[in-house]
């Protein structure tokens, strides 16, 4: 077979090397990879300690949501009774869907993706440390100030879904959405870094030899996790931005008497929410497949199609979005393709359960706690599986639509194929960081009052809903026969809240954090993860030739830890890791990876900080905050594309590679093709907005005049992109002179800023007034969208005029220079399609 990148796969064969390692080899790696003490731990970027803050964390807002639930249940137990007002319900209510959706579910997933994957691929970290530890910052400091809003009674009170018009300043007039809009698009930012964190993380990092194919199954699904997170998060994103400037610039998007319309909202937001179920579930299945083939004791049936049901479940999920919609008046064809999309879903999620019966059925697994709860999670969701076929059902969701039974079936599918999974994950994995695994005796307890607790509060939902109790209503009158199943709903509920108590003791008496003394392969996995690990994740990085090699290879674990692969030492004296191949993991070349640094917590505190003091409308202060948040990314930046300190390094066995890469090879690459993603996922979302309203309300549209300024603008972007493809040419020539290539991006970014100013002041010479109709606020809010772009490329092109100015941008290429080029090209690409919808639609009758 021909090598993917021209490297030699008989070069595997000098592996394990034979020859011994030099004395002091193993210190200077541990001197290298050693962390800061003290509160200088904060600056830390190491995937070991950001992993275990980011769980910890993700876990703290599952318990603060819990304890809203069992307020609420407290409430509903019985009629009429005043344990919340109701306007402290409704806050009450809206956060905890908020907190378990946003600022649970997703970060959970992203969490352990973080503290798991460099291990289960045998690198050395995240090829982007210090962009992991600015998304867990951010995370956690914008999701706690968005959680303390309740004790100021700002918190929002919309409902987590926040539907126009209730969201509106007429219904909604204080500022507590705001802090919705503004805190969830902030926290979104953070989980699509992380995302793209992860993704370039598996296609660009795995152990040489860890093919696809040999790929574990974790790995697969947080792939597909990371990549549906790219595609849809954005539309949330430009969701809540649209509800906030008609909330602060009377924009009417939303506002039918204007010619905006609700529905906009909704189908933007379940373009996001119902993946979101699948995003919460895939994960989740990827750690149930590679628990149940370590507790079962054999190889996990039927890989290549749960490798296809879990891109299938990603594919599909994305046509299932009016699921949601089916009561408000849709066309009997659109409800009919979406009923068919969400029955559809269950066909991959189906593959999944049946290969998980089949390993358990064919191994010989015990009942331990990580057993149980995977058993009793897949219970679980299997019932909530069968439910939601039920309301996929167009006549049947007509009838259970807003009621508790859709409560019911939500928390059986996302308790049953997410929660349980991360205990069960929490038990499996714990050895792999805590010097004592938690305790069997007390995780079994925790099982079954989990498991009992969790079907006495929400099965009775079912019949509660049938019997006609809508959803959020903060309490309801005697004689409807609702009081016993909320009274059963309610004890269930506090026994389930036993559990996680009892699972928070057996934490607190046995878990101690360690990176190098842990409890072991308790459960005799056979992954990468569990080869001795430091802060430098394995001693050195192992040739992987199947999907179990601590099973296959015996040795493997002693030889990995002598130092008898690549990478046994530092080549470059700098913490650095492998980059292979996205598809046979063939290695490329030698990446310097960036240590602990404060300026990814200090930008993440002034972009917290931007958000928070904007909703509260501290002008001034918000003002100070952005610029500080700036120039933080800025020089967090400055040191990550240094040129390298020697052109090629010896990873092991005299096998030499290079240092530095540019192109499609390197990792940068990779991650600005991710960025762009996004943009253009909401640029996508915008333009669907605007063509959905006028379909909607075309009398409130208008043909534009001087329709003919759409050609000369769209010109002048063309232009600037051929002037940064000039720059780009130059660059390659050895010859050219160092200040050309820049000078022609320059150049080109100047073509894109003036392109912008035309196309702002010439569509405001038009008279379409942005607070009038929708088609002037869709029209602004697009050119707003492509001015933020402008904006970060004009930011991009001073840092690489400051980085060419002190010699820094590498000739014949520099991966800087390709990440400006290529942002500054989408830019100029994405602000001529604006200029010519806005202005080029609607076309003359």
């Amino acid at each position: 077979m021909t090598s993917e990148t021209g490297f030699d796969p008989k070069l595997y064969d000098r592996f394990p090397t034979r020859e011994p390692r030099p004395e002091g080899e193993f210190e200077r790696l541990k001197e290298i990879w050693k962390s800061p003490t003290g509160w200088a731990r904060l600056t830390d970027v190491n995937n070991n300690y950001v992993g275990l803050w980011y769980v910890g964390a993700a876990f703290l807002f599952f318990l603060l949501a819990g304890v809203l639930a069992l307020v609420m249940r407290l409430q509903l137990s019985l009629p009429l009774l005043g344990v919340l007002p109701q306007q402290t319900y409704n806050q009450f209510f809206t956060m905890h869907g908020t907190v378990m959706m946003f600022l649970f579910a997703v970060p959970i997933m992203e969490a352990i993706g973080v503290m798991l994957l460099p291990q289960m691929l045998a690198a050395r970290d995240l090829p982007f440390p210090r962009l992991s530890a600015y998304a867990f910052w951010a995370y956690f400091i914008g999701g706690l100030c968005f959680f303390m809003s309740l004790f100021a009674g700002l918190a929002p009170d919309g409902g987590w879904f926040m539907y126009p018009p209730l969201t509106s300043t007429t219904y909604s007039p204080g500022i507590n959405a705001d802090f919705w809009l503004l805190g969830i698009g902030f926290i979104e930012i953070s989980a699509i870094a992380g995302a793209i964190e992860i993704l370039v993380g598996i296609l660009k990092t795995r152990a040489p030899g860890m093919t696809l194919a040999r790929m574990p199954l974790f790995a697969w699904a947080m792939l597909v996790f990371a990549g549906m997170i790219l595609i849809a998060f954005p539309s949330v994103i430009l969701a809540t931005l649209l509800l906030e400037l008609e909330r602060a610039l009377n924009w009417p998007f939303f506002d039918a008497t204007r010619g905006g319309d609700p529905m906009l909202w909704q189908h933007m937001f379940w373009f996001f929410g119902h993946p979101e179920v699948y995003i919460i579930f895939l994960p989740a299945a990827g750690l149930v497949s590679m628990m149940v083939a370590a507790l079962a004791k054999t190889e996990l049936v039927g890989y290549q199609l749960i490798v296809l049901a879990l891109v299938g479940t990603g594919f599909i999920s994305f046509g299932v979005w009016a699921h949601h919609m089916f009561a408000t008046g849709m066309p009997a064809l659109s409800t009919s393709f979406f009923s068919a999309a969400s029955m559809a879903v269950s066909i991959p999620a189906g593959i999944q359960v049946f290969s998980w019966i089949a390993t358990l059925a064919t191994g010989r697994p015990s009942l331990n706690t990580p057993t149980l709860f995977v058993i009793g999670g897949l219970v679980t969701f299997v019932m909530g599986g069968l439910t939601g076929v039920m309301v996929a059902m167009v006549p049947f969701d007509w009838q259970a639509h807003d009621t508790y039974f859709i409560v019911a079936h939500l928390h059986y599918v996302l308790i049953g194929g997410a929660v349980m999974p991360v205990f069960a994950a929490f038990y499996f994995w714990s050895g792999m960081t805590s010097r004592k695994r938690l305790s069997e005796r007390l995780g079994k307890w925790v099982f079954w009052l989990f498991f009992a607790g969790m079907h006495l509060t929400f099965l009775p939902m079912h019949l509660t809903g049938m019997m006609g109790m809508p959803r959020r209503v903060y309490t309801y009158l005697p004689g409807m026969d609702w009081e016993w199943t909320n009274l059963l709903s309610t004890v269930g509920a506090f026994v389930l809240g036993l559990s996680v108590v009892l699972f928070l003791f057996d934490l607190a008496r046995n878990f101690r954090f360690t990176t190098d003394d842990d409890a072991g392969n308790v459960y005799g996995g056979g992954t990468l993860e569990w080869l001795p690990t430091g802060l430098y994740s394995t001693r050195s990085i192992p040739v992987v030739k199947s999907r179990q090699p601590l099973w296959d290879d015996p040795d493997l674990a002693k030889n990995v830890e002598e130092g008898r692969y690549f990478l046994p030492n530092s080549a470059t004296g700098l913490r650095e890791t492998l980059v292979t191949s996205p598809v046979r993991a063939e290695p490329q070349y030698l990446t310097v990876m960036m240590g602990p640094s404060v300026w990814p917590f200090l930008a993440a505190v002034f972009t917290a900080g931007f958000f928070l003091l904007l909703t509260v409308q501290a002008y001034f202060l918000s003002i100070v905050c952005l610029p500080l948040a700036i120039f933080s990314v800025l020089r967090w930046l400055w040191d990550t594309d240094r040129p390298p300190p020697m052109p090629k390094a010896d990873v092991g066995a005299g096998i030499m590679l290079p240092t530095y890469v540019t192109g499609r090879s390197a990792h940068g690459w990779w991650a600005i093709v991710c960025l762009l993603v996004v943009c253009f996922m909401i640029f996508l979302m915008a333009v669907f907005g605007y063509l959905f309203l006028y379909g909607i309300h075309p009398s409130f549209w208008t043909m534009p005049t001087e329709r003919w300024w759409a050609w000369p603008i769209a010109g002048l972007y063309g232009f600037g992109a051929a002037l940064v493809l000039l720059g780009w040419r130059l660059l390659a020539r050895e010859r050219s002179t160092v200040w050309s290539p820049t000078a022609a991006l320059l150049f080109g970014c100047i073509a894109v800023t003036a392109a912008l100013a035309i196309d702002w002041f010439s569509w405001r010479a038009q008279g379409i007034d942005p607070e009038l109709t929708s088609q002037g606020a869709m029209s602004h809010a697009m050119l707003a969208l492509q001015a933020q772009l402008v904006a970060v490329v004009v930011l991009m092109a001073v840092y690489l005029a400051a980085r060419t100015a002190r010699g820094l941008v590498t000739r014949p290429s520099n991966t800087t220079f390709d990440v400006v080029a290529l942002f500054t090209l989408y830019t100029a690409a994405q602000g001529a399609a604006t200029a010519l919808l806005i202005r080029l639609f609607p076309v003359a009758a």
